[in-house]
């Protein structure tokens, strides 16, 4: 039997790709989590998510192990990884909101950059039995997306220069240099996954997807700021946590980085007009508002197509579809 052992199990990432390794009867997950929440409970629905993952994940039995602990708690850490030894530790657990980032700076800090370190160190002072240590990392890395001679936004591949713009980005970056190093100095067998806007069930930490979709089905607006006309590459979660399966058991994923994402750059506009074809009654309005984000757009996934055999399902209209379909189906928003 294999065992994964993935920090921010719980969450929504961690949740979907714990369910994508499970699949397989010989792989045993284990799930160390701290259970924090960033966003304000009242606005959030992630105590009833939380209920629902944890009894989702319960069915699989003995071969979920479930242990709540903070990255940065190296003791516990080092302790966890040496009772468990697994062969593949993923490495989800972070600050996931770019906004919270930038708001909270010292927070950012602790849960992306020093929970890296912590577990980094961990790894190199155990005697694991490590096939692939698997970095999280994040579109955002890019910062403004590359532009061709006639202003058209250029698709980002992994081997380009990263220049990130907000502290979310550049947490995230600062932990692949670290992850590289450590490859280079302890010998730390790696992969870097960079996925972008993902989305789908259990997603409550209020990203666009999410604020659409439950003000539409409330009756509320949608408000698009400035036409909608930023382009995010929207991920389906299930196509993600497949991509994370991919890279964790390919031999061709040694030391690489790999955009997982669909590979296609849609406005916020498109996601909005996409929510009122499922839900005909929904309004959408239009504000000039001054927001500081990075200008990007599609992810070139040909690598992770060429070198995994990755092929993402899940357009936009096919995932918010199902996504609504879940939402609705289990009254959780």
């Amino acid at each position: 039997m294999k065992t994964y052992f993935l920090t921010g199990g719980d969450g929504f990432i961690g949740f979907h790709v714990a369910k994508e390794i499970l699949k397989d009867e010989d792989n045993k997950v284990v799930i160390y989590d701290a259970h924090k929440h960033y966003i304000p409970l009242e606005e959030s629905s992630w105590f009833k998510y939380q209920q629902y993952r944890i009894k989702e994940l319960k069915k699989y039995g003995e071969r979920v192990v479930r242990m709540r602990g903070d990255v940065t708690d190296k003791e516990l850490l080092k302790q966890s990884l040496r009772k468990y030894n697994p062969e593949i530790i993923i490495h989800l657990a972070a600050l996931p909101i770019a906004k919270v980032c930038d708001d909270y700076p010292d927070e950012a800090r602790i849960n992306i950059f020093e929970s890296t370190i912590s577990i980094l160190e961990a790894i190199r002072n155990l005697n694991l039995n490590l096939d692939k240590f698997i970095y999280t990392s994040s579109s955002m890395v890019y910062g403004d997306f590359l532009r061709d001679n006639e202003n058209n936004i250029i698709p980002a591949k992994e081997n380009q220069q990263c220049n990130p713009i907000g502290i979310y980005g550049a947490m995230k970056l600062a932990g692949e240099h670290l992850v590289k190093v450590y490859s280079k100095r302890f010998n730390l067998p790696y992969s870097i996954i960079r996925p972008s806007a993902v989305y789908g069930p259990t997603d409550c930490n209020r990203r666009v997807t999410e604020i659409f979709l439950t003000n539409a089905l409330k009756g509320k607006e949608l408000v698009l700021d400035n036409g909608g006309l930023h382009k995010l590459d929207f991920s389906y979660i299930k196509d993600v946590a497949k991509g994370f399966v991919l890279v964790a058991n390919s031999k061709k994923a040694l030391n690489e980085t790999f955009n997982i994402t669909f590979g296609e750059g849609r406005t916020i506009k498109e996601l909005a007009e996409t929510i009122k074809k499922l839900i005909p009654n929904t309004k959408i309005i239009e504000k000039t508002r001054d927001v500081y984000r990075p200008n990007r757009g599609t992810l070139d996934i040909s690598k992770a197509k060429n070198l995994l055999g990755y092929k993402p399902e899940y357009n936009l209209e096919k995932g918010m579809e199902e996504y609504l379909d879940f939402v609705k189906n289990n009254n959780l928003s």
